[in-house]
């Protein structure tokens, strides 16, 4: 990687689509695990500086001038809970602004690189409903729709700027600071709740999975209680991440992770977590190792270390283990770039368990015995259920962060349709495409980075499936129809992905195709469902945006880790379950070798 210039991949740009599909994957898969995505380093900076000053640096100065303490010494009051409860909303009224998570060009934002408020702000975007609810109906955003939004920005501004309330347990506890205003509390989580059931592209971007179980406790819980369920909020997200790490993707995940991070200075480090680099890019045992040891079993024994431990040594070190866990995500700038929230986990490792240790009267047997029950019990819900049941339950109720157990998906568009989008959709952003040639300055250019994401989509086990499922519907149409990579697909349109196919499921191209009117065969997705933990197989669909689902089934997971990520021996063995009756894909002829988007766009 340059400082302000990205790494070149070692194929020309005007060779994009001379060469097959398959081809391409070969040689982008390969140059991902040497180089990453490439990208300049003045990126990362960027996202440094936000995090120091915006994030950091703004947020302790919120949360201290707003509460009362003096910010230059902050040894008299880091750990009261006041200031955690501001930092919580501080990150939250970022999340839902789009400047936190999912932000700027490592997320698939080149220009502008907020989605956020530009979508959420605007009328007549699309919102995606996840269930249907009386009052929630429709796929157009609405003045109500931006009416809740700017309702909840006000109320996180409020909540940060007003002076805190007293409250007699904490003064009983030898805090000083009072706590946010519970009714202010309220009034958040129903708004959130009430834009969240309009809309779950907006309650997952404010992830409210995590940060609405802190808002109900702030609002209703006493002051022990209070802290003690905080503990056991981090602890089931930390516990269900690490579990959700059993099994065969993880390890699929981290080797091309570090190959993105900008600070392994040689690429011998990087390809050590490959089993044969270049013949063989499956993990290697090193690979595997860092996986299931620096992931899996750290983030389920130390936190419960955490939450159970009352020695204060054992306790100090599990919370600096802990600590250190989100400083290296952080520093490898992960797709999505939930930057923030690390940090912020990493506070909350030291203020939960150091600043409030279990000795000093905030231990699980401190808390109200039945709402200890009732807490717990409601925070496993969504995990149990979503590690059983995936169709049922986004990936991040069910607390999978960065698994490698994703719903997924890939876009093929025919020759010239994928323009549509820009001429038909109301969104905040140009397409990736779009967005990548204006700052490239060259739409070949623009073409090779996208499929420089294909060859990181092909590194983990989705990618094979995914790759397999179009190999079977294309055939020859796969080497010049434009692939794309859904996750940064659904940026453009609503403004956030997160890793989550459900945000792109079959209702959201049904939410695309009402307004661009594609023509049968014109737009075909492959679509992949998680897999069930009880399960050995993930399930898939193949949508043709003009008909629907025409295609349902299933694939061996076994079978997918299997392959290489070009797969050179065909695809992946696929069982059929139902296809629609009589279908026959349209195929569509090459118009131009070098750029099929360009090439009779209307």
């Amino acid at each position: 990687m340059g400082f302000s210039k990205p790494s070149v991949p070692p194929l020309a740009p005007e060779q994009v689509y001379e060469l097959p599909y398959l081809e391409r994957i070969k040689i982008l898969s390969r140059y991902w695990a040497e180089e990453g995505f490439g990208s300049p380093k003045i990126f990362h900076v960027i996202y440094i500086a936000k995090l120091l000053f915006l994030y950091m640096l703004g947020g302790y100065l919120i949360g201290t001038l707003t509460s009362g303490f003096n910010p230059f010494h902050p040894g008299g009051f880091w750990n009261e809970p006041v200031l955690y409860q501001k930092f919580i909303l501080w990150t939250v009224l970022l999340e839902v602004l789009g400047i936190a998570g999912s932000w700027g060009p490592l997320a698939g934002h080149f220009k502008p690189f907020t989605g956020g408020w530009r979508t959420y702000g605007r009328v007549d975007t699309i919102r995606e409903p996840p269930w249907r609810m009386p009052l929630t109906g429709g796929d157009r955003r609405t003045r109500a729709d931006v009416a809740l939004y700017l309702a909840i920005i006000v109320t996180l501004v409020l909540s940060l700027v007003l002076p805190s309330v007293d409250d007699s347990g904490l003064t009983a506890h030898g805090f000083t600071g009072g706590r946010v205003s519970p009714a202010l509390m309220i009034v958040l989580g129903v708004l959130l709740i009430a834009l969240g059931l309009r809309d779950k592209v907006f309650f997952l971007q404010a992830r409210g999975e995590q940060y609405l179980p802190a808002i109900v406790f702030f609002s209703l819980y006493g002051a022990v209680d209070m802290i003690v369920a905080l503990k056991l909020l981090i602890v089931v997200v930390w516990v269900g991440a690490g579990f959700s790490k059993f099994g065969k993707h993880f390890g699929m995940v981290v080797p091309p992770m570090v190959s993105n991070t900008p600070w392994v200075p040689l690429k011998a480090m990087k390809r050590i977590n490959y089993r044969k680099f270049p013949e063989d890019l499956r993990p290697s045992h090193a690979g595997n190792l860092l996986a299931h040891v620096g992931g899996t079993f750290v983030e389920i024994v130390v936190p419960l270390t955490l939450l159970f431990s009352t020695n204060k040594t054992v306790t100090i070190i599990a919370a600096v283990v802990m600590i250190c866990f989100h400083a290296f995500i952080t520093s490898t700038f992960p797709l999505a770039v939930p930057l923030e929230w690390n940090v912020l986990f990493a506070f909350a490792a030291g203020f939960l368990f150091l600043g409030n240790p279990n000795w000093d009267g905030f231990g699980l047997g401190d808390m109200t015995p039945w709402l200890l029950v009732v807490t717990a019990a409601a925070l496993l819900f969504f995990p149990v259920l979503g590690n059983l049941r995936p169709d049922l339950v986004s990936f991040l109720p069910s607390m999978r962060q960065y698994a490698g157990n994703w719903a997924s998906a890939t876009w093929a568009f025919a020759p010239g349709a994928e323009q549509r989008l820009n001429e038909r959709l109301v969104k905040p952003a140009p397409m990736i495409i779009d967005q990548v040639t204006e700052l490239l300055g060259s739409r070949e250019v623009a073409e090779l980075a996208m499929y420089q994401v294909m060859g990181w989509r092909s590194l983990h086990s989705q990618g094979r499936a995914l790759n397999s499922i179009l190999l079977d519907q294309l055939g020859e149409d796969l080497n010049h129809y434009a692939i794309r990579e859904a996750e940064f697909m659904t940026n453009c349109i609503v403004g956030f992905n997160f890793g989550d196919g459900h945000l792109h499921d079959h209702k959201f191209i049904a939410s695309i195709q009402k307004r661009c009117q594609f023509a049968p065969g014109e737009f075909i997705v492959a679509w992949i469902e998680s897999q069930p933990v009880n399960k050995n197989y993930q399930r898939y669909l193949v949508i043709d945006a003009a008909l629907g689902i025409v295609e349902r089934g299933t694939y061996l997971v076994d079978d997918a880790v299997a392959e290489q990520p070009w797969l050179p021996n065909g695809s992946i063995p696929l069982t059929v379950e139902w296809r629609l009756e009589g279908y026959e894909r349209t195929s569509y002829p090459r118009v131009q070798p070098t750029s099929p988007d360009t090439a009779g766009a209307s």
